[in-house]
């Protein structure tokens, strides 16, 4: 008979007799520290689960031998390492005993329904805007690690939700922690925002934090008239949509907004792409406080407002994969430079021009950035109900690629 993996999720609660049983029978054990101390003293051979590539040698020697057994916490295939072992062991070897994942237990003990949750892991990861992460739906579950504790979250979305001015946010959302469930130190913990960051966890928790962010029920389309501007100083609907047509935003990444005005571009691109970065970049005070307004508004927390001109703040900024230029405050080839050199591979630069000089002078500056250039112009017509027809300025798409 051919020996197998077995993939054993372990229970918040211990080993069962059953799971005992098939360790008994195997000629390796793997895991991580803290599981392998569940199973005692024991003859037969262990290995740490990490690093992985390490224990993968070992255990393709073992099952020479006999089955091999991997302890795994609760749901192996929910974040766990069930995925990567599929990866590299055929289906045919690998048999997965699941339990109860301590997502699940935690909402049970929150009681707190989880079919409408989002559900994450921030264990060994990294993001480049963790609030807007979080912030993306109404219900989170996540598991945390020491760089993303309970206390370090909160402290990142209080700083956010100030930077946007959102007191009712701030008063609102609310955070709940199970710290190591099942065992005899299981603590559970609720509270604010600010209890939350002035409070210290262990390492073993499951986090849900509830904000009660406004519901989206479009992903675009927005109006001038929803849309909180100035004076009539924002991009025109049909324009803004070409213009994110043209941008061919990718799913997930970074996405500048230099001279973003109301915001009216970066919050489109934003409810397109909830996953995306997005810095909208602006001097002026009035505008910075549209910005702020339309991302309460719309719940846009995947958007940076940036105070300041560009040329000030660029270099602080995360690479991007696509940059707007919306208005420039006179520094058209200084950032048009800066941009290109930023840019990775596939990168793309849009701006729109309307005056003559801003039309001529974007494709020759961009070209000699060695940006592979291509323009297009919309010209805008609107009749309302008095039949009587509004024609807009044209304005001219300016798009620059970066090509290897």
């Amino acid at each position: 008979m051919t020996a197998k993996i077995h993939i054993i999720g372990v229970s918040p609660h211990g080993l069962t007799l059953a799971q005992r049983e098939l360790l008994g029978q195997s000629a390796l054990i793997v895991g991580g520290e803290r599981l392998l101390a569940l199973f005692g003293h024991c003859t037969i051979p262990t290995v740490g689960i990490t690093p992985l590539a390490k224990a993968i040698p070992v255990i393709e020697q073992s099952l020479e031998v006999g089955d091999v057994a991997v302890l795994a916490s609760g749901d192996p295939l929910f974040y766990g390492i069930g995925r990567r072992l599929l990866d590299h062991f055929s289906h045919d070897l690998v048999e997965i005993h699941p339990t109860l994942s301590s997502m699940q237990d935690a909402a049970c003990r929150f009681k707190v329904p989880w079919d409408d949750a989002m559900l994450l892991s921030l264990h060994g990861r990294s993001h480049k805007h963790v609030a807007g992460l979080l912030l993306a739906h109404p219900k989170s579950f996540m598991f945390t690690d020491p760089a993303n504790a309970p206390d370090v979250l909160a402290r990142d979305l209080i700083t956010y939700l100030q930077l946007i001015e959102d007191d009712y946010l701030l008063a609102q959302c609310r955070i709940m922690v199970a710290e190591n469930i099942g065992g005899e130190e299981e603590t559970l913990f609720s509270g604010t925002l600010q209890e939350t960051a002035d409070h210290d966890f262990t390492d073993l928790n499951v986090m849900c934090l509830l904000c009660p962010v406004p519901e989206q029920t479009t992903i675009l389309g927005l109006t001038e008239q929803e849309i909180v501007h100035s004076r009539g100083l924002i991009t025109k609907d049909e324009v803004r949509a070409a213009t994110l047509h043209r941008l061919c935003l990718p799913r997930q990444g970074v996405f500048w907004d230099i001279g973003a005005g109301s915001g009216s571009v970066s919050i489109e691109a934003a409810r397109l792409n909830p996953e995306l970065v997005i810095y909208a970049i602006e001097r002026k005070e009035e505008e910075l406080a549209n910005i702020k307004a339309n991302i309460r508004r719309f719940g846009c927390y995947n958007v940076i407002p940036v105070a300041g001109l560009a040329m000030d703040v660029l270099e602080h900024l995360p690479t991007p994969q696509r940059v707007f230029i919306g208005g420039n405050g006179g520094q058209l080839p200084d950032i048009i430079q800066a941009v290109a050199r930023r840019l990775p591979q596939s990168g793309l630069l849009v701006a729109n021009g309307v005056i003559e000089q801003t039309i001529e002078e974007t494709p020759k500056l961009m070209a000699e950035q060695g940006l592979q250039v291509e323009t297009s112009c919309i010209t805008v017509s609107r009749t309302g109900q008095d039949g009587v027809a509004v024609l807009f300025n044209p304005i001219t798409i300016i798009a620059g690629g970066k090509v290897g």
